[in-house]
C-alpha cells in the first residue's frame, strides 16, 4: 500500500524532475493530457494549470493515492487504473509518466505500443529514477540478501529495472519517434534531525522500501529498518547538519509519427 504522506515528505525534491521533464514537452494546446501514475495528484494539477483548455486525466493503480488526489478539487479527472491496461483515446496528445515505469516489468513493450497507438504528433514524456546502483540501493540489496530475509525479499528487488537514456532513445526512434533523451544527477541536501531516523532512510520509505515493508511483519520490518539505517548512515554521513544525497534520473520526451532525425 502506498502512503501519500510518506511519499510527499520530500515533495520539493521529488517534484523538481517532473518540472524539468515538462519544460521539454513541445505541446501548445493538446486536446487531452494523461498522467499515468499520478500519485497524490499534486503534480498532475500543474498540468491543468499549464493547459487549462485541455482535458486532463490522472490515473494510478493505488486507490489511496487517487483518493488523496480527488480531494484536491482541481479540474482533473482522477481514476484508479493499471497503466499496463491503458489505451489512448484518439485525441490523446500528451502522455506523462513520472517516476512510475521502474515499477512495471516489461515497460519497454508498453512504450512501443503507446508510440504505435497514439496519434501522430503526440508526445510521450517519461522520467524514471536511475539510481539503482547508488549506495542506497546497494545497501538495500545487501541487507535483503542476508539469510534472515533472503527468501522473502530476494524476489522483490531487481538489480536495474530501467534503461539508460541511449537505450530509451534507440527504442523510441525505432518506433518512429523523434526523441530527446538525457539524464541528470540531483544533489539533494537533506536536513539531518538532531535525533531520529537518517533522512535517506525516510526518503526510501516513501518509494523503494514499500515492497519490503509490505512483505515483513512488524518485528521483521523493525529489524530490517534498523540495520539498513546503520548502513545508510555510513554511506551518507551527516556534514554540517545535512546529508548530501545524489540522485540520478533518466528522462526522455518522444514525439510520435515524426522523423527520428528531427529535433524536439
Amino acid at each position: 500500500m502506498w502512503d501519500p504522506a510518506a511519499y510527499l515528505r520530500y515533495g520539493d525534491e521529488r517534484s523538481r524532475p517532473f518540472h524539468d521533464l515538462l519544460a521539454r514537452v513541445p505541446a501548445g494546446r493538446p486536446r487531452a493530457v494523461v498522467d499515468l501514475g499520478c500519485g497524490p495528484g499534486t503534480l498532475t494539477a500543474t498540468l491543468a494549470d499549464r493547459w487549462p483548455d485541455s482535458r486532463v486525466t490522472g490515473l494510478d493503480s493505488a486507490p489511496e493515492m487517487v483518493h488523496r488526489a480527488a480531494a484536491l478539487g482541481v479540474p482533473v479527472d482522477f481514476g484508479v487504473a493499471d497503466l499496463r491496461d491503458w489505451r489512448p483515446d484518439p485525441d490523446t496528445d500528451v502522455v506523462v509518466s513520472n517516476a512510475v515505469l521502474q515499477w512495471v516489468p516489461g515497460h519497454r513493450d508498453l512504450l512501443t505500443r503507446w508510440a504505435r497507438e497514439l496519434p501522430a504528433g503526440a508526445v510521450i514524456a517519461v522520467q524514471v529514477p536511475g539510481n539503482f546502483d547508488a549506495p542506497s540501493h546497494r545497501a538495500l540489496r545487501a541487507v535483503a540478501g542476508r539469510p534472515t530475509w533472503r527468501d522473502v525479499l530476494g524476489p522483490l528487488l531487481r538489480e536495474a529495472p530501467v534503461d539508460d537514456p541511449v537505450g530509451y532513445a534507440h527504442l523510441l526512434v525505432a518506433a518512429g519517434c523523434a526523441v530527446d533523451a538525457w539524464e541528470t544527477t540531483y544533489v539533494h541536501l537533506l536536513p539531518a534531525p538532531a535525533d531520529g531516523d537518517h533522512p535517506v532512510l525516510t526518503w526510501m520509505e516513501g518509494t523503494a522500501l514499500r515492497p519490503v515493508r509490505a512483505a515483513l511483519d512488524a518485528a521483521g520490518w523493525s529489524a530490517f529498518r534498523t540495520e539498513l539505517g546503520v548502513r545508510l548512515a555510513e554511506a551518507y554521513p551527516v556534514c554540517g547538519g545535512r546529508v548530501y544525497f545524489p540522485f540520478r534520473r533518466v528522462f526522455f520526451v518522444a514525439r510520435t509519427g515524426a522523423r527520428a532525425e528531427e529535433n524536439l
